[in-house]
C-alpha cells in the first residue's frame, strides 16, 4: 500500500535551533526518518544557498515546500500581493514545487484575473493557509475565496491547518466539512492553552491523532500532511521517524477497510 506522502515543517525543530544549524542541517534527518518532503521556512532562513539546498534535497530523494509569511491579499488591495511573483521565483530556485502562503484580506473585490496571470508564469503551484488572525483565520473567507478560485479554475489548493482554527474559536470539524475537497496540505498541530492563557502548538495526544483521523475523511485520499509542532529531543531522527509513521497512518484505515 502506498504511503501518504508526509512532510515536516522545519519550525517544528525551534527557531533557534533552526537559525543555528542552518535549515540544510535537517535534510539528513528527515530523510533517515522516512519523511518524504521538507518545508522550509522563509522566516528562519539565515545564510542558506537556495541552489545547494535544493540539490542536496533532490539527492536525499526529498521534495519541497517554501513556506512564506506573505499574505496574499492585502488591505485595501484589489490586486495580489507585489511580492506574489517575486516569491514564487523564490520557492523555484529552492526547488518547491508548492509555495504556501497566508490569505490575507480577501474581498469580493479582489483580482483573480490578475492572479491567474500570475500564477500561470511559474510552476510553483499555490497552496493558501488559514493563519491565526481575525482576516485569515475563519471559515467564511475561505469559502468565498475557493468559489472564486473553481469559478476561475485557478490551479490554487488550500493548506488546510488543524490547530489555527482555534485562535478565531473556529471549528476545525466544520472547516474540514466546509473545505476539505479544496485541501491539498494538511498542517497538523495540536493546541494547548498556557496558564498566562496563551494558546502554544503541542505535539499530539492519542486524542488529536484521532481527531485528525476524522478531519481527513472530507478530504482526498492520501492527501499530503505535515507536522507543525514540537519535535525536540536528544534524537531527532528517532524522534521525527516516529511522528512520520504516525501522520502517514492518518487515513489508511479508510483505504484498508476499502479493500475488505
Amino acid at each position: 500500500m502506498n504511503k501518504p506522502p508526509v512532510s515536516i515543517s522545519l519550525s517544528s525543530y525551534g527557531a533557534d535551533l533552526v537559525r543555528q544549524r542552518g535549515q540544510g542541517s535537517f535534510i539528513e534527518v528527515l530523510a533517515a526518518a522516512g519523511a518524504t518532503r521538507i518545508e522550509w521556512r522563509e522566516e528562519l532562513l539565515t545564510h542558506e544557498n537556495p541552489v545547494q539546498l535544493a540539490d542536496a534535497t533532490r539527492s536525499h530523494g526529498l521534495e519541497s515546500i517554501y513556506s512564506s509569511p506573505m499574505e496574499l491579499w492585502l488591505a485595501g488591495q484589489s490586486k495580489p500581493n507585489p511580492e506574489l511573483l517575486s516569491t514564487l521565483q523564490r520557492a523555484e530556485t529552492f526547488g518547491a514545487k508548492w509555495l504556501k502562503v497566508s490569505l490575507g484580506y480577501f474581498t469580493d473585490n479582489n483580482d483573480l484575473h490578475t492572479l491567474s496571470r500570475i500564477l500561470a508564469r511559474s510552476p510553483v503551484q499555490l497552496l493558501v493557509e488559514n493563519d491565526q488572525t481575525l482576516h485569515g483565520g475563519r471559515i467564511e473567507p475561505f469559502q468565498r475565496f475557493f468559489g472564486e478560485v473553481e469559478q476561475h479554475r485557478l490551479p490554487i489548493k488550500m493548506t488546510f491547518d488543524i490547530g489555527n482554527w482555534q485562535w478565531q474559536d473556529q471549528s476545525a470539524v466544520n472547516a474540514a466539512r466546509l473545505l476539505g475537497r479544496h485541501v491539498g496540505y494538511v498542517h497538523c498541530k495540536a493546541v494547548a492553552r498556557r496558564a498566562d492563557g496563551k494558546l502554544v502548538a503541542t505535539p499530539p495526544a492519542a486524542s488529536d491523532v484521532h481527531l485528525w483521523e476524522q478531519l481527513l475523511r472530507h478530504m482526498a485520499q492520501g492527501v499530503m500532511r505535515a507536522a507543525e509542532y514540537p519535535l525536540q529531543g536528544d534524537d531527532l531522527v528517532q524522534l521525527t521517524t516516529d511522528h512520520v509513521a504516525t501522520l502517514a497512518r492518518l487515513g489508511q484505515s479508510r483505504l484498508e477497510s476499502a479493500h475488505v
